[in-house]
């Protein structure tokens, strides 16, 4: 199955997979993965390699992020039943006030996901969501997409992420033949989150009144409920400021370390190393365990690590489940028919990047890819779109990284990692989640467009 046929066997396969899940109560990772099959068969992908072809969207998955997401909901653990994440809760308090833990964890995710991949970004900053929401008896679901978006405006804007800095080398060096300027790009990003991170903050609250998470629901979590007053009060005496952040904000010192030094051509192995997200959120529990000590709390090292695989096995399964369809996409020919038909939107100038970037991260989950493959699409023909200056150039990535993030779904593994480490259903993951893409995606669009006219 070619063309026309394969998109509308495309939006099928996504509505089947939602009825699936949220109707017929079929459990996500067995849903998703029928999905793929069934997707696969249908796009005509030769039956001999769809077993290949799951395995590697299944494996590759739990090889860029799985390790990610056991340690840093071990991170999570720890600090949560030291008491470290309390402490940390108590000073953004102190610094941004008991009215405004969405917009601290909104400007936090933002800046942390410049040298950091959003998802270890949130499964790292997790603990202090969950702690603040404890601290202010604010919305989870608020905070939760508060945080996400915070953190997926800078992933797809602004470098050293990976996604901006291949898109930018393509154009610069493809398209107008000149040498990367990641400055512009980075001054770009930054002007250009102005108003996504205002209607992502506008979009937090809104959904914030409208969703609940499954604890706020009244759903049995098998935890007792405290109010934040009896949990301080269990723990005694709270941890040391200093030692509560360091496991969150040492992996992220590491991360930005590595980055910079990439960005900037020079190689220190050891600064490679640790700063690879495995090795910098595995020196995150080291650092972990320092608070726990501190509470004479050791001897439960060994149960909270276990609890934690326990919870985290899950999310682990689903997200690769994600990544399965994404890889069964990424191999049919859907994403060939959609640069083969590029074409119809090339006189639409900046909104033709934004567009076709916007239907790739639709289609096939990764903003990386949305990212890098219309950045390919688009370097030859930059200066027919009036585009070819290096100003323009670097806007052009922004352009493209603002449809990269339009929208994230199941197949998306990011929307795994925020629907279930931010405790909500499937159902309200699209509510949320998604809806919040596209609001985001929607204004970056307009930033940019508005920023041009000064160009």
């Amino acid at each position: 199955m070619t063309g026309i046929a394969l998109v509308i066997a495309f939006i099928v396969a996504i509505a089947l997979m939602i009825i699936a899940i949220s109707r017929l109560k079929i459990h996500p990772f067995l849903s998703i993965m029928a999905v793929s099959l069934l997707f696969a068969i249908t796009a005509g992908i030769p039956i001999t390699d769809i077993p290949n072809v799951i395995g590697t969207g299944f494996s590759n998955t739990f090889k860029s992020i799985g390790i990610v997401i056991i340690f840093g909901a071990l991170i999570g653990t720890l600090l949560e039943k030291s008491g470290a994440a309390l402490k940390m809760a108590d000073l953004v308090v102190k610094l941004v006030g008991k009215k405004n833990p969405e917009l601290a964890m909104l400007i936090m995710g933002w800046i942390v996901s410049i040298p950091v991949f959003c998802d270890s970004g949130f499964v790292v900053l997790n603990p202090i969501r969950k702690a603040l929401v404890k601290r202010t008896a604010k919305s989870s679901v608020a905070c939760t997409i508060a945080l996400s978006l915070g953190l997926y405006i800078s992933h797809c804007f602004i470098p050293p992420t990976p996604g901006p800095i291949a898109a930018a080398n393509t154009l610069y060096e493809q398209g107008i033949k000149q040498e990367t300027n990641l400055l512009f790009v980075i001054l770009m990003g930054a002007v250009c989150s102005i108003l996504p991170l205002i209607a992502a903050y506008i979009f937090a609250i809104f959904i914030g009144k409208r969703v609940k998470d499954r604890e706020e629901a009244g759903e049995a979590t098998g935890e007792v409920v405290r109010s934040y007053e009896e949990l301080v009060a269990s723990f005694g005496k709270l941890p040391n400021g200093w030692l509560s952040f360091a496991p969150i904000v040492v992996p992220i010192i590491l991360m930005a370390l590595s980055s910079a030094f990439s960005m900037a051509g020079i190689s220190v192995p050891i600064i490679t190393f640790l700063g690879t997200p495995i090795i910098a959120i595995a020196t995150g529990v080291i650092l972990a365990i320092i608070p726990l000590a501190s509470q004479k709390m050791l001897k439960d090292f060994y149960k909270l690590t276990e609890e934690t695989l326990k919870v985290s096995g899950p999310i682990l399964f689903i997200t690769a489940a994600g990544g399965v369809l994404g890889n069964v996409i990424a191999s049919s020919t859907l994403v060939d028919f959609i640069k083969e038909n590029s074409a119809v939107l090339s006189s639409l100038g900046l909104l033709f990047p934004f567009l076709l970037s916007a239907i790739l991260k639709t289609a096939q989950g990764s903003s990386t890819v949305a990212l890098t493959t219309t950045a390919g699409i688009v370097a030859p023909m930059i200066t027919a779109l009036g585009l070819g200056t290096p100003v323009m150039t670097a806007l052009t990535v922004i352009a493209i990284g603002a449809g990269a993030m339009t929208v994230s779904h199941a197949n998306d593994s990011y929307f795994w990692v925020v629907t279930n480490f931010g405790n909500m259903k499937v159902e309200d993951g699209y509510k949320t989640q998604t809806l919040g893409t596209l609001v985001v995606g929607i204004a970056s669009i307009i930033n940019v467009l508005i920023v041009s006219l000064f160009l």
